[in-house]
């Protein structure tokens, strides 16, 4: 059986007791043997972990890690103004990381103004003057333009003729005939005169007509001043308007003439200066669609500068790698 024996003193080991206790003790030895390693492992750690936190975050925290990348021939060379190609540049980590806190375009962060001339490379100047050397060659040749043609010319002529003092059988001359028996009576004869000499009729006649006479008398009258009633507004109308057809017609050659002669002006304005008018309209509306792209050029410059590839990420990135390395990693040593 293992271990002690009943009848065995307990000094006398067995053979087993004996290996376990030789282990053991083995184990002892080659404990002390190999844990100065691990001792020194941790003290390493220890030390080095501790320094490392406070030379790595401690700085990075406080960008004295980025002025110490900046000091010149620390890398050597390396250097950053040079790598963006700006000559006598002094653009460093820690303004390129400022400016990426504060979410500036990559344009500005990295002066990239310096390397590309957006005013040159946008400069439409040149093309402007293409434009105008090409438009001053420019022929207009236009179809001749006809206001009035011979025909209403003299329809014109004609018709302020006609409208001249009166002669015999003219359109005006019965309008005046006209307007001379428009003066006179409504009747060849006056109907109340005649009303009067019935009624001197009836006096002077037998009983038996003396009514009907009178009867037919006051029946003129009535007549009369219906016909005076009725007629007489329509007729002091028409008046008026003979009298003004007939003053118009009186200018109306003064007029057809004026008329005529600032047509013939227009016609010779058209004829000599239309062509240079559409050149010039054409130009101002040239001028207009260079102005709009001019303003649509500094719109792009401005959005190019100032809000393409804000560089805000690349802050984070950075801000994100200090968190990772320092507190999860360098910390927990």
């Amino acid at each position: 059986p293992l271990g002690l024996k009943e009848s065995v003193l307990p000094t006398q080991r067995s053979g087993i007791s004996n290996a376990g206790g030789n282990f053991f003790m083995a184990g002892i030895g080659f404990s002390f043997i190999f844990s100065w390693l691990l001792m020194l492992l941790v003290l390493l750690i220890f030390v080095l972990g501790g320094n490392i936190y406070m030379l790595i975050c401690d700085s990075w925290r406080s960008q004295r890690l980025f002025q110490l990348v900046d000091t010149p021939g620390l890398i050597p060379g390396f250097n950053l103004s040079e790598l963006l190609g700006q000559e006598g540049g002094t653009t460093n980590f820690s303004e390129l990381y400022r400016q990426c806190q504060r979410d500036t375009a990559l344009w500005q962060t990295l002066h990239l103004d310096q390397r590309v001339s957006l005013d040159k490379l946008f400069d439409i100047s040149q093309y402007k003057a293409d434009i105008s050397m090409a438009f001053e060659k420019v022929n207009i040749t236009l179809s001749p333009i006809s206001l009035l043609s011979q025909r209403q010319r003299d329809l014109l002529l004609n018709a302020s003729r006609d409208g001249q003092p009166p002669k015999p059988h003219s359109p005006f001359s019965r309008l005046c005939l006209c307007l001379l028996q428009l003066h006179q009576n409504m009747t060849q004869g006056s109907l109340l005169d005649l009303a009067a000499e019935l009624e001197q009729l009836a006096d002077k006649a037998g009983a038996d007509v003396e009514k009907d006479l009178k009867a037919d008398a006051r029946n003129l009258r009535e007549l009369d001043k219906e016909m005076q009633m009725g007629l007489s507004g329509p007729l002091q109308s028409l008046k008026e308007n003979i009298h003004s057809v007939l003053s118009g017609a009186a200018q109306l050659k003064t007029q057809t003439k004026a008329a005529l002669d600032n047509v013939n002006e227009t016609q010779d304005f058209l004829d000599r200066e239309m062509a240079n008018l559409i050149k010039n309209e054409t130009w101002a509306f040239l001028e207009k669609l260079l102005d709009v792209f001019e303003t649509y050029i500094s719109w792009a410059k401005g959005r190019l500068t100032g809000d393409v590839a804000r560089c805000k990420p690349v802050a984070q990135t950075l801000d994100n790698a200090e968190a990772i390395t320092c507190d999860y990693i360098l910390d927990s040593l």
